[in-house]
């Protein structure tokens, strides 16, 4: 394989990935990727200790221990393309020989746990509690420029939401790592997220501009496929685990369901509840 370009990989002067600016030595086998930056701290306060730090735009990195495990929490800001500068570069720092620019022969398989928060899109899901998110359905058009293998569970699944849903365009749908989902999710409600390419129309809110599927959160919520239904909105996940399947590494994605869009409830308290699920992922992993 050719040594692969300046202009596709961009390092920095120090020999760092371009936007997250790390080194391959910040990267351990456990990433947990929160969206905030703010988020990145709320995290680290956990750690026996915090070996480095890295400000860089939206990518805020801490590395350090958690009862002598060391982990490194890299926040994305908002959005799939976010993710998938996070998830590239991510990649390159464990794949790739930084010096030679040559893909490395033998490969490392990250395990990237997000802890996000989310709007739950049925009655029954509770504000305050924990959503574990087995199938990830993507809005967003981040993997029209990727060649994503899916199979036919996942394929019949996007075609059958843009059937019935009536979108313009037909979605992706991945399914997260099994393993990770036992491992950090064992005891938390298990649903199928919907990732949405922004914050307002795509989630079916309606401020002052005329939007074009004004009936889209009736029709997520009704829409099932036999057992499948839809559980909540957010931005990322899908991106996390069409980009992992991409790149041969493990994704999960554990929500914080902060409101529930069908019964118009928020959280009292969102820090007291973000903060709970990151001590229980860190008690897992």
């Amino acid at each position: 394989m050719p040594k692969i370009s300046e202009t596709d990989l961009l390092l920095n002067s120090d020999g760092s990935v371009y936007h997250l600016s790390l080194l391959p030595k910040h990267i351990s086998d456990t990433v947990i990727a929160v969206g905030d930056p703010n988020r990145v701290y709320q995290v680290s306060q956990f750690f026996d200790e915090v070996e480095f730090e890295m400000n860089k735009r939206e990518f805020i990195t801490h590395v350090g221990k958690y009862k002598g495990k060391r982990i490194t929490v890299i926040s994305t800001g908002i959005g799939t393309d976010n993710v998938e500068i996070f998830f590239s570069e991510l990649d390159a720092l464990v794949n790739i020989d930084l010096k030679t620019r040559e893909v490395k022969p033998r490969k490392k398989k990250l395990r990237v746990i997000r802890i996000g928060t989310s709007g739950a899109l049925q009655e029954d899901i509770n504000v305050g509690s924990f959503l574990v998110s087995d199938f990830a359905v993507g809005l967003d058009n981040l993997m029209n420029f990727y060649d994503l293998p899916m199979n036919d569970e996942e394929t019949g699944l996007a075609h059958d939401i843009q059937k019935k849903i009536g979108l313009p365009f037909m979605p992706y749908v991945v399914r997260g790592a099994e393993p990770l989902l036992k491992q950090v999710g064992f005891d938390m409600r298990v649903g199928n997220t919907v990732t949405s390419p922004g914050f307002y129309a795509p989630q079916g809110r309606i401020l002052r501009a005329p939007i074009r599927l004004p009936k889209l959160m009736e029709d997520l919520n009704y829409y099932h496929k036999g057992d499948f239904w839809l559980s909540n909105f957010e931005m990322e996940t899908a991106g996390y685990y069409a980009m992992a399947r991409l790149l041969g590494h493990e994704a999960i994605s554990v929500n914080a369901i902060l409101a529930n869009r069908m019964k118009n409830k928020f959280v009292k308290d969102p820090n007291k509840v973000i903060e709970s699920l990151i001590e229980k992922v860190l008690e897992r992993i």
